[in-house]
This record gives structure tokens, sequence and C-alpha cells, in this order.
């Protein structure tokens, strides 16, 4: 029986933010996963996908003229090869991020499928272990829905689809959040023929209606069909073909594809860990209950990351890793501070915000102003041939303290964090309009969103306050 200050079930971000910290405090770590270090993020989510997106953006733009006369031919995509170096990728990130890390800092690496048999001990390969304190972050895994027929045919995932040998003649996605829409750009540039549906009126609902009404605009234009409304009853399998049978505003509609994505959500890691005998308490769909400190309904048990949160970011796992482990051994009270996490989808172009909606400050009662400009008004995207975009800031009426940033844009997570620090920061939009930003760039059009409050910003020179 081995005994650790720290004992953490899972292996990504979570979990080695949390070992990070604790080792920081002088605490021994034990972590334990069962499947490969470096959980969703680096194996099966952030960084295969974004490479994966890249090369498609790399083919699809280039194909075509964006500046009198530069001009390139039509390309090829050698698919094999693309796949070929994000496996290479993947496992360098996993090696240099992760799996170098636990001998470096002297965290016992323990592999195997670990569950509580007690709120003080943890059993894995027949062994015990003991712990003072434990952090559980083992992660998510993609929903599937219930829907008639669905387990009757072959269907991709998230995981799934970032392991195809070749591009398919057409694919079918359900889902419009951000997993359904990065799958869907990507496997169109590839060259596959892909419609898109989505339950709900819109895509990406939880952004601003103006994001998502432009971001459909812009995809449609590419080729990608996106029927919202869309409650699919009853999936079938012919062959090669799946046939997707759904009720769009009213009507009965089928649907034809080569491949069917289901990118519908997450269902946490929390069965089969025996969280019954710890003590820990989960919601009805599955999370762990945690308070702001991210204690659990044990006090010597902490959630972190996809297992407790709805805000299913690598990001927001190591954060609250972080703040676990510092609040189990130090008493220290930390919380997590939701309001002003930075949220983005992999598009082109990009979709990033932080902060409240308009819809969400007014639903708690905030008075709020907003303002949205057209990215053309931005010189940087005149100048590079990017106008496809649109920027709107929330702020609180009263005090001009900016609240919300939200945006569509080539390299919108990127131009985000001006954004963020303003939010977490608590700016004002004078504060932004005094601020001096490099010029001609896309972070621009920040200030220039907050100008529009009091001026004209089109018949504006460049440059001024």
């Amino acid at each position: 029986m081995k005994r650790f200050n720290l004992v953490i079930l899972g292996g990504g971000s979570g979990a080695f933010a949390a070992a990070i910290k604790a080792r920081e405090l002088n605490k021994s770590v034990a972590l334990i996963e069962r499947d490969l270090l470096g959980g969703t993020c680096v194996n099966r989510g952030c960084v295969p996908s974004k490479n994966l997106l890249k090369a498609g953006e790399d083919f699809y733009y280039h194909r075509g003229p964006h500046f009198s006369g530069v001009h390139h031919g039509e390309g090829a995509i050698h698919f094999e090869e693309v796949m070929a170096q994000k496996r290479e990728l993947v496992l360098r990130q996993r090696k240099s991020k992760y799996a170098d890390v636990i001998p470096r800092l002297g965290i016992t690496y323990v592999p195997g499928a670990g569950r509580f048999v007690s709120d003080r001990e943890i059993e894995v390969n027949g062994e015990q272990i003991v712990g003072e304190k434990f952090i559980i972050a083992t992660g998510a895994r993609p929903t599937i829905p219930s829907i008639e027929g669905i387990r009757e045919v072959d269907f991709l995932t998230s995981t799934t689809a970032l392991k195809l040998k070749s591009v398919p003649k057409s694919m079918i996605i359900l889902g419009g959040g951000f997993v359904g829409l990065e799958f869907a750009q990507m496997y169109a540039h590839f060259g596959a023929r892909v419609i898109l549906l989505e339950m709900k009126p819109r895509i990406i609902p939880e952004q601003e209606e103006s994001i998502s009404e432009r971001l459909t605009q812009y995809l449609k234009e590419e080729g990608i069909e996106i029927i919202t409304g869309a409650k699919v009853n009853r999936i079938d399998g012919h062959g090669k073909v799946k046939i997707i049978t759904a009720e769009v505003n009213g009507q009965e509609r089928t649907f034809e594809g080569e491949v069917l994505l289901v990118g519908v959500g997450i269902t946490p890691n929390s069965g089969e860990i025996g969280l019954e005998r710890a003590g820990v308490e989960i919601t009805e769909k599955g999370y762990i209950k945690v308070d702001e400190e991210m204690r659990t309904s044990n006090e010597n048990i902490y959630a972190v990351g996809d297992v407790a949160s709805k805000i299913a970011l690598e990001t927001v796992a190591a954060s609250q890793g972080s703040i676990a482990a510092e609040n189990a051994f130090t008493g220290s009270h930390r919380t997590f501070d939701d309001l002003s996490v930075p949220i983005a989808v992999f598009t082109h172009p990009e979709v990033a915000s932080v902060g409240l909606t308009e819809k969400r400050a007014e639903a708690m009662g905030i008075g709020c102003s907003c303002r949205g400009l057209e990215f053309k008004v931005v010189p940087k995207a005149d100048l590079i041939h990017e106008t496809n975009g649109y920027i709107k800031m929330v702020i609180e009426a009263e005090s001009e303290r900016v609240i919300g940033v939200h945006l569509l844009a080539p390299g919108a997570a990127d131009i985000i964090h001006a954004a963020v620090m303003a939010v977490k920061f608590r700016h004002t939009i004078r504060d932004i309009r005094s601020t001096l930003f490099v010029f001609p760039t896309l972070s621009e059009s920040i200030k220039l969103v907050a100008q529009s409050f009091t001026k004209e910003v089109a018949s504006l020179s460049c440059c001024i306050e």
C-alpha cells in the first residue's frame, strides 16, 4: 500500500496542472491515467484538429487569387501525408508537454484504471493507493444521442474523424457547435461535400446572433449546406450511404451522405470510478458537483475540467487544476473566474468571445450598451483582402466598463486576448480608446469598436484617439 499527499485520477491538462502545483508545494503526487497521457486536447482535440484545419485552409484558400498578379495552381491533397504529419505532431506534443514532465518533477505515474474503494483509497491494477487529498480530472467523451437506428450504422465522433485514411465524398454532421463547425469546414476544404444539421434555430447558439448569422453566410458561400431547426428522428444505412431523416420546420426531409459525424456534445467520465464509495455527488447529467473552490461533496476530494465543468476547454481545466491543488494544501480559498474565459471556434474566419453577450447581460439585469462593426472598416482587414468579419462590444451603460467582446475575424482567437484583459481587469472604453495599438493590425478592431460608442468610425482617419 502506497501513500501520497495527492492522488490524481486523470492525465490531461487539469491533472498535470494540479500535479505541478502540488509539487511546487513539496507534496508527493501519484497520477493515475487509464489511457494516453495528455487527455483530450493533445491526443484527440485541440492539437490534431487545429493542425488539420490549417492544412485544409492552406489548400483551399491558396487555390484562388487574392491579390492581382499573384496566381497559385490548383494544388493537390495527399491526405495520407497530411495525417502522418498530424500523428507525428501529436506524439511530439504528448512527449514534450506531458510524458517528459513526470520524471522531471518527481511525479509518480501509475498507468491503469483507478477506482475509489473508500474516501481515502483508490485501487488500480489490484494495488491500493492511499491519499491525503484527491483530485478527479477524468475528462469527458463524445455524447452519442438517442436516435433511432444510430447504433445500427457506422458513425464518426470527434475522435475517430481525426483518423480517417481518405477524404469522404460526402459527410453529414450532427451538431452546429464548435466541433461540428470545425469538422465541417475542415473536410469541406479537403474536398468533401458537407451537410450540417443543427437542432436549434442557429449555429453556435451561445454566441451573439450577429456572429452566428454571418458565419452561417460565409460557410454557405464555401458550399457547406447548413440546416438549422433540424430534429433528427431516424438514421438508416444502405451500403456506404447513410440516410438521415429529420423534421425541419414541420416537414420531414431526408439527407444522404457517405459518412456520418456525430458532434452534439460531451458526456463526463464520472462513471466506473467508485464515486459512490467516496461520497462524491454528481448531477443528473453526470457532472461532479463542485463548489467555487472546486471541492466536491467530500471535503478531501476535488474535481476539475470536463468532468466537473460545462466549459470544456483545456485552459479551464488547467486553471481549475492549479486552483484545486492550491486550495487543498494551503487553504487559500481561490475561486475560478468563469466570466473572463476566452472561447474560440477555429473556423475561417474564426469566432472568439469573452464575457457576457448582450442577451445574457440583460437576463442578469445589467443595464448595457452595445456597438458592432463590420470588419471592412478595419484598415488591416482591407489591405490583406480579409474583410469577412464582425466585432461587437458590450459595456455596462453607467460605468462604461467592458463586460463582453465578441469577434468573427481572421485570427480572432489571437485578437481576443486584448479584450480578455479588458474584461478581467474591468477596463472601460475610455481605457481602450486611450491605449495605442500597433497599426495596421486586426487587433485594432477592439479600439475601433470602443471608439464607435462616441464616434462614426468610418469617417475617422487612421490611429486617432
